[in-house]
């Protein structure tokens, strides 16, 4: 089950995939993006490029949960090119990413079937070859300190960050200190806990509002 606030991933970067179907080519580009608005640009270089080719085929999603949407068959017979690339794209849940299937024919008509899986396998490989980059709801959390404090529970909160998914945010300085880090859901009543025991009950974190974050995959 999907929880709400288990948001769609992305790509971390461009991908390139070519792929062979009775002798017509469908060369697919994916995207990731940072704005809906670089959409534009990408699929008109795409088209520059490829200004020989029959078809650029392109599915589009964007918005935090995948709420914006489109697609096009550029020539292609009605519903078997952009829709079945789309298809792929929701069906993997993702978002913040276009993909341009540009095709050249190769004399052998594959007919709407035949186009359907054409253009579904080519996106569905392409998008084998990508790196996902998983989104997550993070809670933030602050503890304030003396600053005779600071020190000690800026390397605690650090090095607790790092072994539980955390964000560290760093320090602000004021009439006190105030540490800020970012938490998973479900590690909050942990960082309370340990919070206790490293300040013998003193301190406990205040928890604010929510963020999504996006987790890079392992160097």
């Amino acid at each position: 089950m999907v929880s709400p606030h288990d948001h769609p991933a992305t790509i971390a970067a461009p991908v390139e995939y070519e792929l062979v179907v009775s002798k017509s080519r469908f060369i697919t580009h994916a995207h990731p993006l940072r704005d809906p608005e670089d959409a534009v640009e990408i699929i008109a270089d795409i088209r520059r490029r490829h200004w020989d080719a029959r078809h650029n085929c392109l599915a589009l999603v964007t918005g935090l949960d995948g709420e914006h949407s489109r697609s096009s068959d550029d020539g292609e017979p009605s519903g078997t090119a952009g829709a079945p690339m789309l298809a792929v794209l929701r069906h993997r849940r993702l978002t913040d990413l276009v993909v341009v299937v540009t095709r050249y024919f190769g004399g052998i008509k594959l007919g709407a079937g035949g186009l359907v899986r054409a253009y579904s396998t080519a996106t569905s490989e392409a998008l084998d070859l990508a790196v996902l980059v998983r989104r997550e709801v993070l809670t933030e959390a602050t503890l304030t300190v003396p600053h005779a404090e600071a020190g000690r529970m800026d390397n605690f909160l650090r090095d607790w960050a790092a072994g539980h998914h955390a964000q560290w945010d760093g320090v602000t300085y004021g009439a006190e200190a105030v540490l800020r880090l970012w938490v998973p859901g479900d590690q909050r009543d942990r960082l309370t806990a340990d919070v206790a025991s490293v300040t013998a009950g003193a301190l406990t974190p205040v928890f604010g509002g929510e963020r999504v974050v996006d987790i890079a995959p392992p160097a």
